[in-house]
């Protein structure tokens, strides 16, 4: 594993990308909170870190804001490209799953999922 740069030791370049050391958690991961301007307390939480290692992520992130922003930008374009392409994979799978009748036994659980179902979109 190689560091990302010699002023972020805590922060390593891995086969996942920019990762806080010691953990598997990725820069990635973090700038989605970031992003959605969530407060650095609640991150280090989120993802179990300590104070150190939250501290040394954002910096990270602020000191090299384009290079993060770029990867970031590439990990959700292939995020959603990804999504798209197993979406299409199992589209015929989930249509085909959706048509089998209710397994026997089950047929008051689903008619209570289609009356909260219906309910829900009368109410939009």
């Amino acid at each position: 594993m190689a560091l990302a740069s010699d002023e972020h030791p805590e922060i390593i370049r891995t086969e996942r990308g920019l990762t806080i050391a010691g953990t598997r958690i990725t820069l990635y991961d973090v700038m989605d909170y970031v992003t959605a301007q969530y407060p650095p307390k609640f991150i280090q939480g989120l993802f179990e870190l300590t104070e150190e290692q939250i501290n040394a992520a954002l910096a990270y992130i602020e000191s090299n804001r384009v290079e993060v922003e770029t990867e970031y930008q590439q990990v959700l374009k292939e995020a959603e490209e990804l999504q798209q392409y197993y979406k299409e994979q199992n589209r015929e799978l989930v249509t085909r799953i959706a048509a089998q009748p209710p397994k026997p036994g089950t047929e008051v659980a689903w008619e209570k999922l289609r009356a909260a179902q219906a309910k829900r979109k009368s109410k939009v």
